[in-house]
């Protein structure tokens, strides 16, 4: 639960590298927020997978793990659920033109199931901006 001292919303944007440690260090952070917000354990492991394949999906499809671009993150918390924005610098996608990976002829395909993790565990997943930027919204369950 909520810590005296906690603020009851905390809002959070950052800018980071294209590089594995940030992400590490944002599923960190986030993760923190979320024991301190009353978020359960099935929770962290659904946030933590979708901001995986989320910040993977824009350091690499997005920019290439081009160290010039940037990803941005955006994360808002509070006792009812959490919002998180990752927007990267690359060319974008459409999300229809990607294959289902649970269809026979995608099985063996590599693409696609990063894309349906995060649709799955999370309540609500929606791509704007071209497909460079993704807005994620998981409901706390507790």
């Amino acid at each position: 639960m909520v810590e005296p001292g906690i603020a009851v919303e905390k809002s959070v944007k950052l800018t980071i590298n294209s590089d594995l440690s940030a992400m590490r260090d944002i599923q960190d952070q986030v993760l923190q927020e979320l024991h301190r917000y009353g978020f359960d354990s099935h929770s962290h492991f659904a946030i933590r997978l979708a901001l995986e394949e989320g910040l993977m999906n824009a350091m690499k499809h997005g920019n290439r793990f081009d160290p010039r671009k940037k990803v941005q993150f955006e994360y808002r918390i509070n006792s009812k659920q959490l919002d998180v924005i990752i927007e990267d610098e690359g060319p974008g996608f459409e999300r229809v033109g990607v294959p289902d990976p649970t269809l026979d002829e995608n099985v063996e395909k590599c693409s696609g199931r990063g894309i349906l993790l995060m649709e799955t565990y999370m309540d609500s997943v929606k791509w704007t901006r071209g497909g460079r930027r993704v807005h994620m919204i998981k409901k706390n369950e507790s």
